[in-house]
């Protein structure tokens, strides 16, 4: 064996050297996507018309903050709404009036869940609802509206006036 790596020493440090460099790179992501961090938070639950673009993973931000993600969801068959497990860092009380809407970074981009704190002084408790909420604007149907607008000259009424 000592022959053997005598002769590829090379060979072995670029070995070794990969090694290392794909643990950098493993760290690096396990630090940066926080799958480090437990489940030391809380999770609030949310209620929405539509949670298209959302899914479990999804940013929560509050100020354009990451304070969170979301871990799971749920139809409820009875309101036939998307329920949303939401998981709030640790150390974040949020106001019992305080709302989540759907919001998108941009054209492009992905969906997050923005949370807006309200003014009450009552918090609320892990596992609770967050009431207010606003689901995500539809925007092929947005662009679609303005399409159909712009489609040339409006139609005038059967009983205008010629001029």
């Amino acid at each position: 064996m000592r022959a053997l790596l005598k002769e590829n020493v090379i060979e072995a440090l670029l070995g070794a050297l990969v090694l290392i460099v794909a643990a950098l790179f493993i760290n690096f992501a396990w630090e940066r996507t926080q799958a480090g961090r437990g489940g030391g938070g809380y999770t609030l639950l949310a209620r929405f018309p539509s949670v298209a673009g959302i899914s479990p993973g999804t940013d929560v931000r509050l100020a354009g903050i990451k304070v969170g993600q979301v871990v799971a969801q749920r139809l409820d068959p009875a309101s036939y709404q998307a329920v949303l497990e939401i998981g709030i860092q640790p150390g974040l009380n949020l106001p019992i009036d305080s709302s989540a809407a759907i919001t998108s970074e941009g054209l492009l981009g992905g969906n997050f869940i923005a949370l807006s704190p309200g003014a009450e002084e009552t918090m609320l408790k892990p596992g609770e609802e967050s009431i207010e909420t606003s689901g995500a604007a539809d925007l092929m149907a947005l662009i679609g509206s303005v399409v159909n607008r712009s489609g040339g000259d409006e139609p005038k009424p059967a009983d205008a006036p010629e001029q």
